[in-house]
């Protein structure tokens, strides 16, 4: 045999070798992955079933915020059963989401009346978007584009909660009794598509678009929503990414975790950070459940009083217990985890 040839067939024993090496690794790397999902994914329900129990103990004293919240959960909980419905290794997950929904459903029935009855004007006027099939959530993923985000935010306010409020309630049609939906006036057409507003108006505008994708709203405004969607979730992952970097301060955290439920919502799968879940999880508070003022002391003391006259800027109903627990941060938190489960 000529020695060139005894070097072929070497080099093509070694290829052969590496071959099954490479499926080795690559099945070992999937594995890992599977398993980190799976682990992630028992961690985020059990998470969510603390928060239940907040529920369970409060749902005759909390607001609208958290309802609607709870409802977003319920929402992508009944999407991952779905996605998981033929996937045989989830069986334990999927048994647990499914205690999950059931104990939910009563719980948000209840939590539901007592808030008709606490205060029936505010209820009455979003009362659409807590209807069992009103969420629609995304079968498919972007990423939002760095370039689309504002280069400068406006410092001042872009418009009141009492304005963004009147334009969703022209949307849902309960802005008079037996209003017409998917009323778009001038004035709600001009602050909505509005650029460089930051925090809760950018995120208010969002929203916005996504209850006219949820009412089926045919305005010509609406056929624009993707260039809106991309500009306004680029924007709120720059926002995100400067919260993360001034290290998740605590009068920061509701809106970063609004952003990531709404565009997540929205289908940017980019806000699904697996750090940025760890930090929210860690944000729970572990006896009561619930998201709200942090137990830790790393942030002057007057932290909480600023969160609280933030929040009462900007969500006019909030309400914060005794124990520190925030309904709205609750209701953002839920959000935002079933999001993470159902986009895992």
């Amino acid at each position: 045999m000529c020695p060139s040839c005894t070097i072929f067939s070497k080099q093509t024993s070694k290829a052969e070798m590496s071959f099954p090496v490479f499926l080795l690794l690559l099945f070992l790397f999937k594995s890992d992955l599977s398993k980190s999902e799976a682990d992630s994914r028992s961690i985020i329900i059990f998470s969510l079933e603390k928060a239940t129990f907040f529920l369970e103990n409060k749902y005759r004293d909390i607001n609208l915020d958290a309802v609607f919240g709870f409802h977003v959960l319920q929402a992508h909980l009944k999407g991952a059963l779905e996605k998981w419905a033929s996937e045989h290794e989830l069986l334990s997950h999927q048994a647990r989401v499914e205690r999950l929904v059931k104990k939910l459903s009563s719980l948000i029935e209840k939590a539901t009346h007592s808030l008709e009855q606490s205060d029936p004007e505010y209820f009455k006027e979003f009362e659409p978007v807590l209807g069992p099939n009103f969420w629609m959530l995304p079968h498919s993923w972007n990423q939002t584009d760095s370039s689309l985000a504002y280069s400068m935010f406006d410092s001042s306010s872009c418009f009141t909660e009492e304005m963004s409020d009147k334009c969703i309630t022209y949307l849902l049609g309960t802005w008079k009794d037996n209003g017409k939906s998917c009323v778009v006036t001038k004035a709600c057409r001009n602050i909505m598509t509005k650029f460089g507003c930051s925090g809760y108006p950018l995120s208010h505008q969002l929203f916005y678009f996504m209850f006219a994708a949820m009412k089926g709203c045919l305005d010509h405004l609406f056929l624009k929503a993707q260039y809106y969607k991309n500009i306004f979730c680029a924007s709120m992952m720059k926002i995100n990414l400067v919260i993360e970097s001034n290290g998740f301060k605590f009068s920061s955290r509701d809106i970063f975790m609004e952003n990531i439920m709404l565009c997540g919502m929205s289908g940017f799968s980019d806000f699904y950070k697996p750090n940025w879940l760890e930090n929210i999880l860690a944000w729970q508070k572990p006896e009561e459940g619930c998201f709200g003022k942090s137990n830790e002391n790393s942030e002057h003391p007057s932290r909480v009083k600023d969160q609280e006259q933030l929040l009462r800027r900007v969500k006019r109903r909030e309400k914060v217990f005794a124990d520190g627990c925030s309904s709205h941060n609750t209701a953002v938190a839920v959000g935002v985890l079933g999001g993470f489960l159902y986009y895992y």
